[in-house]
């Protein structure tokens, strides 16, 4: 099983074991709608392992920014442990490189950075400032636009009218590309969600908007915050609407196959609902407030549907090959034990080796940064504005 951490996992993690409830419930979700299990069932083992990959990588960044923080590094991250799911699925649904589709991913979403192409040493350079990365050190939300990725900003839902621009700009070249983005519970109430949505849905753009209901709006219970159904939430917008279990990796990238496919059709905007839970706070400087405010039972009941432990736990028990996608993978297929679990378990540990050894690597490359390219202020007003064209 994946390595837990005592001193960085949430404590609901750190003995984690599955629970046959709810690897049932699993089941009982990619056999409740027979198109997305289609789906499921014709990913290869190289993706499956593309996807585990992500979801570990995406974890163990959010180790090392925990570590950052104890160690005196930085003052506070902002962290998406738990949620890893609604980004990997989504993300492994999309097509990568220069003519590819494009992603505005908010902060608890910075795993879609690495898998859509950015390497991950860039994405710790963000949080530490330094020189060499996108924002030179003005800001730690990153991105790059070369590799599809659109730097978000701190008020979260402003990248829903951006994304609708970007998806109106595909429709109006006849380009086969979709965008999206991401926005929590608490960003559907702003007035940027509103307005990006209802300009998309009159221009009819290629557009994925995914509803990211972690429960919980800084530390206020969405609940409180609002009485819409979510789910019902794409109505408003007289737009198509899908639903998903966000710690169910591969519902959430049927769900997503299904949304960027209408939107490829002609048949965009689609709003995706999904709920998940955060495992902490709004950051790491209020993870007490968190567990003090919330019930313990909610972090209980989503403790157990790790969304890295459930998609393990389902590729060890699963027939698949998985040593069929090593080659795709950088990972090694040889001396592999008898017996299909085992020989999955033997495969997935050499992923998390890999994967160890690049984030471990990043870690020490953005460190680097920090000792030797932070910014001197040469350049404080550069980027400010587009050059003037003729």
């Amino acid at each position: 099983m994946v390595l837990r951490s005592p001193a960085f996992d949430p404590p609901e993690y750190v003995n984690w074991q599955p629970s046959p409830a709810v690897m049932a419930e699993w089941e009982q979700t990619l056999n409740a709608s027979k198109p997305r299990r289609q789906l499921v069932d014709a990913l290869t083992p190289a993706q499956h392992l593309e996807i585990f990959a992500g979801l570990f990588r995406t974890r163990l960044s959010d180790t090392w920014l925990k570590r950052w923080v104890k160690n005196g590094i930085i003052s506070k991250a902002w962290l998406g442990t738990g949620e890893e799911a609604v980004t990997m699925g989504v993300v492994a649904a999309l097509r990568k490189g220069p003519t590819g589709d494009v992603v505005g991913p908010v902060i608890r979403n910075a795993g879609a950075c690495r898998e859509m192409g950015m390497p991950m040493d860039s994405i710790l350079k963000a949080y530490l400032g330094t020189h060499d990365q996108v924002s030179k050190g003005r800001d730690f939300h990153t991105g790059d636009v070369s590799k599809g990725v659109i730097p978000p900003i701190s008020m979260l839902s402003t990248l829903v009218p951006i994304c609708a621009g970007v998806a109106l700009s595909f429709k109006q070249r006849g380009e086969d590309r979709v965008a999206v983005t991401w926005v929590g519970d608490g960003s559907t109430r702003t007035g940027d969600f509103h307005e990006g949505m209802s300009m998309a849905a009159s221009l009819g753009v290629p557009l994925v908007v995914i509803v990211q209901n972690n429960q919980v709006a800084l530390g206020t219970r969405a609940e409180v915050h609002t009485r819409a159904p979510f789910d019902k939430l794409h109505a408003a917008y007289g737009v198509k609407g899908y639903t998903c279990e966000g710690n169910n990796v591969l519902d959430v990238y049927a769900c997503a196959m299904q949304a960027v496919t209408d939107c490829r059709k002609g048949r965009g905007p689609v709003l995706i609902s999904t709920t998940t839970f955060r495992m902490g706070g709004h950051a790491t400087h209020d993870e007490a407030e968190a567990r003090a405010n919330l019930p313990a039972a909610l972090f209980q009941y989503w403790g157990e549907r790790d969304p890295l432990g459930l998609y393990e736990t389902w590729l060890l028990q699963s027939d698949l090959a998985l040593e069929d996608g090593a080659a795709a993978s950088s990972v090694r297929a040889d001396d592999l034990p008898e017996g299909r679990g085992e020989r999955n378990a033997a495969m997935l540990q050499r992923v998390e080796a890999a994967i160890h050894a690049e984030v471990e690597q990043a870690a020490d490359a953005a460190l680097e940064s920090r000792a030797k390219r932070m910014p001197d202020g040469s350049d404080v007003d550069h980027d400010t504005y587009a050059p003037a064209t003729e």
